[in-house]
């Protein structure tokens, strides 16, 4: 969706963030929020190490607690006291958190740097810039890794493998929220990709979902974090399961598992930061010179160098080369890659946004029973 701003607000910030950086007030110290594991170590290397020796004296500790961004910052927003000073989220929170008023509007065009060949931000990132507080990172999909030596002669091609335990018995590992499974349980019930949507957004649908993930209830491992499925599959206790496709590529490329990637019915999603409003002028200073560096093309292909997650900006997609350490050529290991994106699912963020918190307390029902 098009950027939409108040010019209330954006004007405020403008003055607010410009009196910062003219008279140096910016804060010392940051606590960035992620998620862990092999993402945040390529967040690490690269743009936080880069952008604090850039700027020394200032320090960065990371906290891994997106997972719970959005009840954290709710929770902080009540206290009155903000600790965090910028999030990695995913751009259905996003969309949640702007709502609330709890992350910073972002005027892409004055706030974040052009690509090099002077093309505006907002048009460099074009329609990922889902929300008016988002600033996208990088494009990921949640998809399926299986055991190669443990699915027999026949290697699954479709997502739908989950759901066949006659063909491919064992434990599956899926993320413990409706969120993509949901989805794959109404594709691979027959409902056509272009309707699950609607068919979600029924009771009905909901129920339908629910009984077909029923059928593998008992053979499921539940995870919360995305080392959880690369982990299990390394020691060998699922046959398949999902995660994050950049998790999949440090199991297979960087540690050598016996693992396959199941590309079909990926579900596409965006990472990327938002900065929490309640911020002190110091500490939004701080954030906002660190989102703008972080967040521009050189940097965003930087970060394809250590981890197959496409960078979200255009101009950064030419300068995608080899693995950091590795030295394989990462174009191939994208989920975006057309190879790999020959059948895709497209995550709906305001779908998600506006039933989270219902279809939340359903799935939580479900799975205590």
């Amino acid at each position: 969706m098009k950027l939409t701003k108040t010019l209330l607000a954006t004007t405020a910030l403008t003055v607010a963030a410009g009196t910062a950086f003219a008279d140096g007030h910016m804060a010392g110290d940051m606590t960035l929020v992620s998620w862990g594991g092999a993402y945040q170590a390529s967040q690490q290397n690269a743009y936080v190490a880069p952008y604090l020796e850039m700027n020394p004296g200032v320090t960065a500790v990371w906290d891994e607690s997106s997972a719970e961004a959005v009840a954290k910052l709710r929770a902080m927003n009540e206290a009155g006291s903000v600790t965090w000073d910028v999030v990695d989220v995913v751009a259905a929170d996003a969309i949640r958190l702007c709502d609330e008023g709890l992350a910073l509007e972002i005027d892409a065009d004055e706030m974040l740097a052009a690509a090099p060949d002077g093309t505006s931000a907002s048009d460099d990132f074009g329609d990922l810039l889902v929300s008016d507080c988002f600033i996208p990172q990088i494009v990921y999909s949640t998809t399926f890794g299986y055991r190669t030596d443990l699915v027999g002669d026949t290697a699954p091609t479709s997502v739908c493998a989950v759901f066949d335990t006659d063909a491919y018995p064992g434990k599956r590992s899926l993320e413990k929220r409706p969120i993509n499974n949901m989805e794959w349980a109404l594709l691979c019930d027959g409902v056509a990709k272009e309707d699950v949507y609607d068919v979600l957004a029924t009771a009905e649908g909901q129920d339908q979902a629910l009984a077909k993930l029923d059928t593998i209830k008992d053979d499921v491992i539940w995870w919360s974090a995305g080392a959880d499925t690369p982990q299990l599959l390394a020691d060998g206790e699922v046959v398949m399961g999902s995660t994050y496709n950049g998790r999949l590529f440090a199991a297979i490329e960087e540690q050598k598992q016996p693992i396959g990637m199941l590309w079909d019915a990926q579900v596409f999603d965006l990472d990327g930061w938002i900065i929490p409003t309640g911020l002190s002028p110091e500490r939004q200073a701080r954030a906002l010179d660190f989102i703008k560096f972080a967040t521009d093309t050189q940097r965003l292909a930087d970060q394809a160098k250590y981890i197959s997650y496409g960078p979200a900006r255009l101009s950064s997609a030419p300068l995608v080369g080899q693995h950091a350490t590795l030295g394989i050529d990462m174009a191939q290991h994208m989920p975006t890659d057309p190879e790999n994106a020959k059948n895709t699912f497209l995550y709906n963020y305001e779908f998600w946004a506006d039933y989270r918190d219902d279809i939340d307390a359903k799935f939580q029902a479900w799975l205590a029973q």
